[in-house]
Parts: structure tokens; C-alpha cells; sequence
């Protein structure tokens, strides 16, 4: 008899939590209706493929589809890791993502806290205006762009080498060169739109601080540090635990678009060779076995980035 009550209790108290769910949704019904566009988005392009990861553990053949594909376990995974060229793309991945990170990651917060320093509304606005043009420049033009400027015979950049007296250089062509043009051309691209969340981190500082640490003496870079600084980093904090679980992504149509038969040598990165195997060669599985095992990899940094920035700071992004 005491257990049949306690059943009953357990079912009562289920029915009860059902019936207060249900009134919650009822209640903000029309905010669900709101998040429902982005819900079905993120389960349609985001969960359901999810589903073809298995072809990295397949022998996939478009004839037979997914299901009617054999399995062979682990053999791409074990044909990427015994490749010939497995540490050069690895390193040359690593690098270039570490590289561009360590530079292109305090130039946004750096031009965010000059344009909130600025006094002069006009000029900061035009300043503004000019720093985030670039980010709308597409990744084929800003190529075309560079293929000229960098020309050894007609570049304006090599005409100002040689009236300096230097020798030409083949700077699209030249295995030495393609990092320095790739992070260049991405912090000009991509830094003022950066600045964006910095600036709005920025924005939603009391002015009273401000009036009150000008009363008291403080100079612009004692603001700065003792006022900008502290306020920027939550959200620094995020965007580098971001950053950091991406290191093994690099932008392949950029990647792809420098790529000379010169530079192979540092441009030769995952990104580039998963879309020769891929689309060129028609490898999918080889290539999805691949696209898992650098996606494991970033899960497990982003993850290693949050917990040692607890640790440190105390904040997470999750």
C-alpha cells in the first residue's frame, strides 16, 4: 500500500510539473513563435546533417547511398594520419591560425578603444565608416586586389622596393611570404568589424566614470587602463575562447585563392587539400573523416580554452 501511494504520488506531482510547463508555454507563446524561425534553422542546416557524419566511417558510394555504403571502421582516419604530407598540413594549419590569431586578435580591441577616445563625433564616425568598408570587400576581389598591388612588374608596392633600392619581390609566389600576406590582408579585412562588439562593450560604460577620473587627475591612458580595459574584458574573455577553438579552421576560398605552385609549401593547409580531395578527387568519406577529426580537435580547445580561463579569470562562455 505504501509503495501504490508512493506511485501515485510520483504521478501526481509528474502531472502537476506537466500542467505548470504547459501554462509557462501558453503564457509566452508568442516568444516562442519568435525563437521558432532560429530553432528550426539551427536543427535543419545544423542537426540533420549531422547525420552524414557516418560516411567517415563508410565507404561511400553515391550510387548506394548512405545506407547501402560498407563500413570500414577507422581506415580513412588511419589513411590521413599515415599520409605523406599529414605533419605539413598540420603544422602549416597550426601556424598560420596561431599567427593570425596573436595578431589579428588585439588590433580590433586596440581600434575600439582609439575611436572611443576620439572627441571629435564627425571624425569618428568618418573613421568608422573607413575601417568597416573592408569587411564588405569579398575574399575574390580583395585577391585581385593584392595580386596587383604585389605584382613584382607592375605592383605598386614592389615600384616603392625598387626606388628604395631592393630587388622585386614575388610576394604571391613565394613560400616565405604567404602568411605575412594572408594575415596582413585579414586584419586590414576584418579588424574594424571586429571592433564592433568592443565598442559596444565600450558604450555601456558610465560617462560619470569618465567625468569623475578626469576630476581626479587621471590621464587618457590611466582611463584607459583603469576604465576601458576592465570593461572589455568579458567580452575579449569570449571572443578568445572563440577564437581558440577554431584553430584547426583556416578561410579556405582565401587560402585557395593565394595558392601558387610557389607557396605550396606554407599554403598546403587542411582546409585546402579537404577540398582538392574532396570536390577534385571525389574522396567524401576520406575527406568527412577528416573534416570529424578536425572538428574533434576544435571542440576539445574550445573546451580546454573555457576551463583554463575559469581557472584564471573566473569567466566562461559556457
Amino acid at each position: 500500500m505504501v509503495s501504490v501511494g508512493l506511485k501515485v504520488g510520483k504521478r501526481t506531482s509528474y502531472v502537476a510539473r506537466l500542467t505548470k510547463v504547459g501554462r509557462q508555454v501558453v503564457a509566452n507563446r508568442w516568444l516562442y513563435v519568435l525563437i521558432a524561425p532560429a530553432v528550426i534553422y539551427l536543427i535543419v542546416f545544423n542537426y540533420f546533417p549531422m547525420y552524414g557524419i557516418q560516411i567517415a566511417f563508410k565507404d561511400y558510394k553515391a550510387v548506394r547511398g548512405i545506407e547501402g555504403s560498407a563500413w570500414v571502421g577507422l581506415k580513412h582516419f588511419r589513411t590521413f594520419f599515415s599520409a605523406y604530407y599529414f605533419g605539413r598540413l598540420i603544422g602549416n594549419t597550426l601556424l598560420l591560425n596561431v599567427y593570425n590569431l596573436l595578431f589579428q586578435f588585439p588590433i580590433p580591441i586596440i581600434l575600439a578603444v582609439m575611436l572611443n577616445n576620439l572627441r571629435s563625433r564627425s571624425f569618428k564616425k568618418l573613421t568608422q565608416t573607413a575601417v568597416y568598408i573592408p569587411h564588405f570587400v569579398s575574399t575574390v576581389v580583395l585577391a585581385g586586389m593584392l595580386y596587383i598591388l604585389l605584382s613584382p612588374s607592375n605592383g605598386i608596392v614592389n615600384h616603392l622596393i625598387s626606388a628604395l633600392g631592393g630587388q622585386p619581390i614575388y610576394f604571391m609566389n613565394e613560400a616565405r611570404w604567404f602568411r605575412s600576406v594572408y594575415i596582413i590582408s585579414s586584419v586590414w579585412q576584418n579588424a574594424g568589424w571586429s571592433s564592433i562588439l568592443y565598442i559596444a562593450a565600450l558604450a555601456g560604460v558610465d560617462p560619470e566614470l569618465y567625468e569623475a577620473a578626469t576630476i581626479d587627475g587621471a590621464t587618457l591612458w590611466q582611463r584607459v587602463l583603469h576604465i576601458d580595459v576592465p570593461h572589455i574584458i568579458p567580452t575579449a574573455t569570449m571572443m578568445l575562447i572563440l577564437s581558440c577553438g577554431g584553430l584547426m579552421n583556416s578561410a579556405i576560398q582565401k587560402a585557395l585563392l593565394f595558392q601558387t605552385g610557389g607557396n605550396m609549401a606554407t599554403s598546403d593547409i587542411i582546409g585546402t587539400y579537404v577540398y582538392t580531395m574532396g570536390l577534385g578527387n571525389g574522396q567524401f568519406s576520406y575527406t568527412s573523416a577528416i573534416g570529424l577529426f578536425v572538428n574533434v580537435i576544435n571542440f576539445a580547445l574550445i573546451v580546454g580554452a573555457n576551463s583554463i580561463s575559469n581557472k584564471m579569470k573566473g569567466e566562461t562562455l559556457f
